[in-house]
This record gives structure tokens, C-alpha cells and sequence, in this order.
């Protein structure tokens, strides 16, 4: 009988833990084989970089090319299985380059980490005697982590808010200026070691102590002005900034509007190892601060041409954590040119806009079946068994009679296969 409670499952070898897999799911020897292919990582770093580790995931790369982001010229890899990505992504570039490509500002890199406080009797009394003693409370932060100070980071400002008064809660926030790193694993030091030091000014119990992603004082804003005559005329522009308006009221919609903005943005996250979930979620978060909407603006100008904006918190590293240590990852930072996390987010913001701008013309000109589904039926194809030269030749069939399905995949390959 199958059992999954397995005791030191940790401590075991990377091949002794596939060997548990193989009999627990009756893997046959090509299938373990897969397993064992662990790519340009290794198996020495893989292992290092999680827990109960037996293989690794490969994901294609694609190169979007086009982009102009404040007059610097950049390719960018994107890491993602979702077919038409990144030729939407290279698409809306080369359209935006037409008015000079995107123009991309961001704030200071300033994460905040919070400190949970409860059981204060007196919690805007307990506010001032924190705020009363910032100074000092900023020192011992920054004593935590002298190597950020001296490059110009570090514990900027505290701030304290009383969240629940029938149940007293108080919350500190404690912004730290990262510099070019993510960030969390600075902040959470700097709020474990003033958790003591808070709870005794405030007099209440010290809870969780922990950075958060809604990175609020990490904003990314990008722009692109995209000429009327080069994405198909009044009609195609009025096309998008209707479906913009659906998107800012609805949030049915606004959710997946929001979905393409991140399809761009996560992609090349993961190309270059950061942490996309934590991005992912103070994106949507930041989308929902008053009510749920889109993270893009889409307006027209004086000229008839059609402007996009895009802003939201964006706490990318280039230094630290698997962003470092993954090799492949470093070469995807060398492709992608960029010196600093600001620099980073500015092309992530302006990545996110060009999905943004290809998927709501897709829908709102040509209907998002066109495109979309000729390269999803590579993907049926494929899965049906088509190799090589048949995988096209398979997903033209399939195209021509508008019907991708794996059943109609399996048929069409018995014909071209039959024909050979």
C-alpha cells in the first residue's frame, strides 16, 4: 500500500529519493530518465536551492525583441509555456518605437517590514512613545545591517498605525531602502531584531515580524504613446480604450486584463530567478487598494494617437538570493543589459504595458482566437505526438478546419503519417 509519510525524506540523496518516487508512482526507466535530466542547474545546485529536490522544470525561453525603453535599446528574455507571449510583447514594441519606444521612471527601492503588536491597552499612547523614540529605533535597525547603510541604503523612517481599536492592534512599519536588492531577507532582520525593543516601549505582544509585498513606496510607472495609423487607425484605438473602460469597472474583466499585464512581467521574472509570486501578489493587491481595476490607463491624445500608462510596486533584485545563484539565470541578466534594480523595473514596467497593449487589441481588432490559437495548436499537436516537421503540419490542419482538439490532433497526425 502507498504510503506517503516518509521520515528523513530531507536527508536522502537526490537518486535515492528518485528511487522512493519511481516505486511510490510505478515510474518506468524512460520516465526516470527524464527525471534525472536536470539541465544547465545541476543537480548539486538544485539541491542546494530547495528541499527534497529529484528534478527540475524547464521552461522555453523567448527572446522579445524591439524594445526602446527611455532611449536604450534592450532584448528581453521571457520564460513562460503560454504560446504568443512574446511575440505580442516584440509586436507592441516595434509599434511603440514608432512615437520613441517607452519611457519608464521608479521610486526609491523602499520595502517595508512589518511588526505585529497586540494586547495595547493604550495604542495611540503606544504610537507616540514609538514614534517619540524613531531615532533610536532606526540606529539599532541599521545596526543589523552595516554593508546596506555604507552603499546608501538601510532603516529610512518608521511609521505606526492603529488597525483594530475595540482589540487594540498596532502595527509598525519599518521602511528600508534595499538598494538593488529584493529585500526581504534585510527587512526581516531588521524587524526580528526591533520586535523585542518595540514590545517593551509599547507594552504589547509582539506577533509577526515580516516584510511586506504590497511594496507601496516601490512604484514603477511606464508610458508609450502608440500612433493611430500603426495599430490599425481611430477605430483600433477606440477599440482599446473601451476595453480599457471595461476593465477599470469591471473586475471580472479587470482580473483578466491584469492576468496579460503579469503574463509579460512574471515571464521575465522567472527567466531571471526572482521571486515573481511575491511581485504577482502586491500587483494585484495594489489593483485592489480601493476596488479591484486595471494597472494600466489607456487614453487618447491632442493627435488622434493612442496613450498608455502603466504603474504599479515593483521589488526586483539583481543581487542576492537565485537571482545570484542560478546560472542560467545570470546569463538572462547579461542578455537583458540592465546595472540596477531601478533599471530592472523600469523594464518590467514597460514589458507589462506592451503585453498589455497586444492583448487588448488582439481582443478589441482582431479577436484573440486569431493569433492565440494557431500557436496553441503547435502546443495539441505536439501533446497528440507529432514530431518534427508534422507538428506544423498538423497545426495548419487543425487551424484550417478551426477545430484544436487533441481527438482532431490524433487524426490529422495518423493522416500526414499515412501520407509519408
Amino acid at each position: 500500500m502507498q504510503n506517503s509519510s516518509i521520515s528523513g525524506f530531507y536527508k536522502l540523496s537526490v537518486e535515492e529519493r528518485r528511487e522512493i518516487v519511481k516505486k511510490f508512482s510505478n515510474l518506468n526507466d524512460e520516465e526516470m530518465s527524464l527525471l534525472g535530466n536536470m539541465g544547465s542547474l545541476g543537480e548539486s545546485t538544485a539541491d542546494h536551492m530547495i528541499e527534497n529536490v529529484v528534478s527540475v522544470m524547464e521552461v522555453p525561453i523567448g527572446i522579445a525583441v524591439n524594445f526602446l525603453v527611455n532611449d536604450k535599446d534592450y532584448l528581453i528574455p521571457m520564460a513562460i509555456e503560454e504560446p504568443s507571449v512574446v511575440a505580442a510583447a516584440s509586436n507592441a514594441a516595434r509599434m511603440a518605437r514608432v512615437k520613441g519606444g517607452f519611457k519608464s521612471v521608479s521610486t526609491e527601492p523602499i520595502m517595508i517590514g512589518q511588526i505585529e503588536l497586540t494586547g495595547v491597552s493604550d495604542p495611540f499612547g503606544a504610537k507616540f512613545r514609538i514614534m517619540e523614540r524613531k531615532k533610536e529605533l532606526l540606529e539599532l535597525a541599521n545596526s543589523q545591517d552595516p554593508v546596506l547603510v555604507k552603499v546608501g541604503g538601510g532603516a529610512k523612517d518608521l511609521e505606526v498605525r492603529v488597525i483594530d481599536e475595540k482589540e487594540p492592534m498596532l502595527v509598525v512599519h519599518l521602511l528600508v531602502d534595499v538598494r538593488d536588492a529584493m529585500g526581504a531577507n534585510a527587512v526581516n532582520t531588521m524587524a526580528e531584531y526591533l520586535a523585542p525593543h518595540i514590545s517593551k516601549i509599547s507594552r504589547g505582544n509582539v506577533r509577526l515580524r515580516i516584510l511586506s509585498n504590497l511594496a507601496t513606496y516601490r512604484i514603477t510607472s511606464s508610458y508609450a504613446v502608440f500612433d493611430r495609423k500603426t495599430i490599425g487607425g481611430d477605430d483600433a484605438v477606440q477599440g482599446i480604450v473601451e476595453a480599457y473602460k471595461f476593465a477599470r469597472i469591471d473586475p471580472y474583466r479587470a482580473t483578466t486584463h491584469n492576468k496579460g499585464i503579469m503574463n509579460g512581467i512574471d515571464s521575465v521574472l522567472i527567466a531571471t530567478a526572482n521571486d515573481w509570486r511575491a511581485i504577482e501578489a502586491g500587483a494585484h493587491s495594489y489593483a485592489a487598494m480601493n476596488h479591484y481595476t486595471s494597472l494600466s490607463r489607456w487614453e487618447i491624445n491632442e493627435d488622434g494617437d493612442l496613450v498608455g500608462y502603466i504603474e504599479l510596486p515593483l521589488a526586483v533584485g539583481i543581487v542576492g538570493g537565485a537571482t545570484a545563484s542560478h546560472p542560467k539565470a545570470r546569463l538572462m541578466r547579461k542578455i537583458l543589459g540592465i546595472s540596477s534594480a531601478k533599471e530592472f523595473a523600469n523594464v518590467l514596467a514597460s514589458v507589462g504595458l506592451a503585453q498589455n497593449f497586444g492583448a487588448v487589441r488582439a481582443l478589441a481588432v482582431e479577436g484573440i482566437q486569431k493569433g492565440h490559437m494557431e500557436l496553441h495548436a503547435r502546443n495539441v499537436a505536439i501533446s497528440a505526438g507529432a514530431k518534427g516537421e508534422e507538428v506544423d503540419k498538423v497545426a495548419d490542419m487543425m487551424v484550417r478546419e478551426r477545430k484544436i482538439r487533441s481527438d482532431i490532433a490524433a487524426e490529422m497526425l495518423k493522416k500526414v503519417r499515412e501520407k509519408n
